[in-house]
């Protein structure tokens, strides 16, 4: 017996209900704003920590919509994106998937690290991304018409693309695009204060850090100390980790297991306490 498809009966569960901090730092509230207006696919692109999720939160709360958010992995297929038929004592019913729910009920979709999934599942999401914003259902035999509010937007790492792992042109090509960087000194050290209840001293001290650490990026380091990453570290300070452990266990050892790498890392927390 087939039940009748279920899914979100209500997109309140979806709201994000107090504004996630957030600091503009190249009018990109402005540009996703204007994008969102016109139902413009987004495409982030910048490094690991730097904001593209707490972004895509604050503007899912400015706008007052449903946020649905999926981190891509290898193994996601279309199936885990669009639904499928799950079978229980009552018989089989359709479920319908993440992608297929944000649709329904006019959500920002937001694909976190797409280009871990695979291509085949990634085009699942072509025909949301152009003037038909629909999204066919084939084993359900229903064509979804996307509700006016939806919105799909996608991020990854442009550092960890290759040949093996990157967007078909004819996706990237669907999309407007922001990129993100780290902050500059300022507005990080207002982050890091404003998160962790550090004082400013130690937020530049630490900042400092990631600094040094950045310019070793292609110098032994694929990537440098991320924003996030210094918020953690303010956590265990606030907590009453000495500044030194605190470094060396949220901002030295989660980077590299280079021993030289570590070492050099190591003698610029020093020098910086």
């Amino acid at each position: 017996m087939t039940q009748p498809a279920r899914s979100a009966s209500s997109s309140a569960q979806f709201l994000i209900k107090d504004a996630p901090y957030y600091q503009e730092i190249n009018d990109e509230i402005t540009l996703y704003t204007a994008a969102y207006d016109a139902r413009i696919p987004m495409m982030l692109k910048g490094p690991t920590g730097c904001g593209k999720t707490r972004f895509v939160e604050h503007m899912a709360w400015q706008l007052g919509l449903p946020l649905i958010t999926i981190s891509c992995h290898e193994d996601m297929t279309a199936s885990d994106l669009i639904g499928r038929y799950l079978l229980d004592e009552n018989g089989t019913y359709w479920q319908d998937g993440p992608l297929t729910t944000a649709a329904r009920i006019g959500a920002i979709c937001y694909l976190d690290e797409v280009v871990e999934a695979r291509q085949d599942t990634t085009v699942a999401i072509h025909s949301l991304t152009d003037y038909r914003r629909t999204l066919s259902l084939d084993k359900k035999g229903e064509l979804l018409s996307a509700h006016p509010d939806f919105q799909l937007v996608i991020s990854y790492n442009p550092g960890y693309q290759t040949l093996m792992k990157d967007l078909k042109t004819s996706t990237k090509q669907r999309f407007a695009a922001l990129e993100f960087g780290y902050p500059d000194q300022e507005t990080e050290v207002a982050i890091v204060c404003h998160e962790t209840g550090v004082e400013k001293d130690m937020a530049t001290r630490l900042i400092s850090v990631a600094h040094h650490a950045r310019n070793l990026v292609g110098h032994g380091l694929s990537e440098g100390i991320s924003t996030r990453l210094l918020v953690y570290t303010g956590h265990l300070i606030v907590k009453g980790i000495p500044a030194i452990a605190a470094c060396q266990m949220a901002l030295v050892r989660p980077l590299s297991d280079d021993k030289d790498i570590r070492e050099t890392l190591e003698a610029t927390v020093a020098g910086c306490f």
